[in-house]
């Protein structure tokens, strides 16, 4: 059992910053999925960035793209997500996940981690 619990949400203005991050605690495997999904009033769920913790390969939406950058730090139980020039796409309630597995791309669905934050809002005005 794996429990994540997430920080650092808010609003802002458009082109402004915020970075959350992902406290995981419990039993973590030598490879891990990290990441975050959002969910958009009326929209699915969709993933935003993903983090290998063994190899430290990323990958993200086309949509944050060089906008937003995810990092481990060196515990590797601790994910972080720096979201700069945010826009009022990017409202919604952001996900923490975790998985046992290795990532295989950004098109990893919901359903496949076990593990959820309680979400953190963003709120991003115009």
């Amino acid at each position: 059992q794996v429990t994540l619990v997430e920080s650092g949400g808010g609003s802002v203005q458009a082109g402004g910053s915020l970075r959350l991050s992902c406290v995981a605690s419990g039993w973590m495997s030598v490879r891990n999925c990290m990441g975050w999904f959002r969910q958009a009033p009326g929209k699915d769920r969709e993933g935003v960035a993903f983090i290998d913790t063994q190899t430290g390969k990323t990958d993200y939406a086309d949509s944050v793209k060089a906008r937003f950058t995810i990092s481990q730090d060196g515990a590797k139980n601790t994910v972080h997500l720096q979201m700069n020039s945010l826009e009022p796409e990017d409202t919604g309630t952001y996900y923490c996940v975790e998985e046992h597995r290795k990532c295989y791309g950004i098109s990893m669905k919901s359903y496949e981690f076990v593990s959820w934050g309680q979400g953190t809002q963003v709120a991003v005005s115009s």
